[in-house]
């Protein structure tokens, strides 16, 4: 009985020769499991940063903050009007710049900027002025003339906008 219990009973050089080919295949499946985790891994890493550059180039850049720089007082000039008496022109300005470096600029050459937006100004007749069109017309010359002088001055324009803050004829 005894040699029919050990016949049932695997014997340890038959456990040992079975055990090794599912041992290296249990090893060799998760080494390769290792590797493919790994692979993915660094696939993802070195990928994540291109999407991010990629993300961030298509998103629109926040442009700087608006700095405002008053000319003050305001303009008062004499319109040439030659039917209904004198009339005059009260214009704010104020010029807008995105440059922390234009405002110095812009503050420097006020003086040059009062006398060419003077003159400007001066020329101008009530009719041409007596629309919305014709404000703009009249804004959008101004800041040439800044755009001028500032080009000549300082090799910038300096401004980006110029803005009529408040505007009256009389």
């Amino acid at each position: 009985m005894a040699a029919a219990a050990d016949k049932s009973r695997n014997s340890p050089d038959t456990k040992d020769a079975t055990a090794t080919p599912r041992r290296s295949l249990l090893v060799t499946a998760l080494i390769a499991l290792l590797a493919a985790g790994a692979a993915g891994g660094a696939v993802w890493y070195f990928t994540q940063g291109k999407v991010e550059a990629a993300v961030k180039s298509s998103a629109p850049a926040k442009p700087a903050p608006a700095q405002y720089f008053a000319l003050d007082p305001a303009f008062v000039v004499n319109l040439d009007s030659t039917f209904d008496g004198p009339r005059y022109l009260q214009v704010e300005v104020q010029l807008m710049t995105r440059d922390p470096e234009a405002v110095a600029a812009l503050q420097t050459h006020a003086p040059a900027i009062r006398a060419r937006l003077l003159m400007l100004f001066s020329q101008v007749q009530v009719e041409q002025i007596a629309d919305r069109a014709g404000k703009e017309k009249l804004q959008a010359e101004a800041l040439a003339e800044v755009h001028k002088l500032m080009s000549r001055e300082t090799g910038k324009k300096s401004a980006d906008e110029l803005l009529f803050t408040s505007f009256v004829t009389q």
